[in-house]
C-alpha cells in the first residue's frame, strides 16, 4: 500500500510487550515485531517502529536476553521492574515508556498473528479512530472455564462501565498518543484493560473493533484465570467506578491538540 501523502501516515509506532518469564517466546516474539514494523515503514503506514519490553522482575533469563536484544539493536528498549507489579503494574510502565505516536500493546505470546497489526493501523486510520481493540473469532482454544469467566466479565463491564467492547480483556489495544496524554491508569490487576478503555470513552476518545485468529499460549504459564486474579479485578473496578463514571467528554481541540497531519 502506498502512503497517502509525501511522508509516513503516521511517525512512529511502540511496539510493547509486558513480559514476566519468557524466556520461551522472546525471541519468537520480537522477531515476528520487527517483520510487521519492517513491512508498515515500507509500505508508509509508519516511518519507524521501537519495541519496548517491560520485564516484570522475571525469575529466569527474560531480563538478560532482552538486554542483548537491546544492546544488538538501537530499535528495542528494555525497562525492568525491581519487583514483580503484575499486569497492570507492567501496562502501566509501558504506555508511559513508550514515546511512539501509536502504541500497540499485546502480549509477549502473540495471541494473534502480529501481520494483523497491519489492518489495524490502516483501520485506526480510515476511521479517524483513536483506539482499535480487537476480539477473538474463537475462544475455545483458552478452555470453558475461562471463557466462561470472560463472557461474564465482559458483560459486567458494559453493565457496570457502559463500555460496549466484545473482549475488553484481550490483549491487543492500538492506542494513539493523544490518548495516553489525557488517560491516568490507577489499576495494578488485569482490570487494566477494561480501565484503559473505559477512560478513554469517558472522555470522548473513539474506539472501534475488529475481529482476528486467536492462537492460544503455548509456551510459559497464563494466571489470568486464577481466583485470586478474578478476585482483584473486581475489587478494582468497585474502587475506581465512582472515579471513571465522573469523568467528562474533553474537548475536542484538547483530544486533537498533539495530532499531526496524516
Amino acid at each position: 500500500m502506498a502512503p497517502l501523502s509525501d511522508g509516513p501516515n503516521f511517525e512512529r509506532l511502540t511496539l510493547f510487550f509486558p513480559m514476566w518469564n519468557e524466556e520461551l517466546t522472546l525471541a519468537r516474539t520480537v522477531a515476528a515485531a520487527h517483520e510487521i514494523g519492517g513491512e508498515l515503514v515500507a509500505s508508509g503506514e509508519i516511518g519507524a517502529y521501537d519495541i519496548l519490553i517491560v520485564d516484570d522482575a522475571s525469575t529466569d533469563t527474560t531480563g538478560a536476553l532482552a538486554d542483548k536484544m537491546a544492546h544488538d539493536d538501537h530499535r528495542v528498549q528494555v525497562v525492568h521492574h525491581p519487583v514483580n507489579r503484575k499486569l497492570g503494574g507492567s501496562v502501566k510502565t509501558g504506555l508511559a515508556e513508550a514515546s511512539g505516536s501509536l502504541v500497540l500493546y499485546t502480549d509477549a505470546d502473540m495471541p494473534f498473528d502480529l501481520a494483523d497489526l497491519a489492518k489495524a493501523v490502516r483501520l485506526l486510520r480510515v476511521y479517524d479512530a483513536d483506539i482499535v481493540s480487537a476480539y477473538r473469532f474463537d475462544r475455545t482454544g483458552e478452555g470453558w472455564r475461562r471463557a466462561v469467566y470472560s463472557f461474564a466479565y465482559n458483560l459486567l463491564v458494559r453493565s457496570l462501565l457502559g463500555l460496549s467492547v466484545r473482549d475488553v480483556n484481550f490483549a491487543f489495544k492500538l492506542v494513539r498518543r493523544e490518548v495516553l496524554d489525557h488517560v491516568e491508569l490507577r489499576s495494578e490487576g488485569s482490570f487494566i484493560d477494561a480501565e484503559l478503555l473505559a477512560r478513554a470513552k469517558h472522555l470522548g476518545f473513539h474506539i472501534i473493533q475488529f475481529g482476528v485468529d486467536f492462537f492460544p499460549r503455548t509456551r510459559g504459564v497464563s494466571t489470568l484465570s486464577s481466583p485470586s486474579v478474578i478476585l482483584r479485578i473486581v475489587k478494582e473496578m468497585t474502587a475506581l467506578l465512582p472515579d471513571i463514571r465522573a469523568l467528562e467528554p474533553l474537548p475536542p481541540e484538547r483530544r486533537r491538540a498533539h495530532r499531526s497531519p496524516e
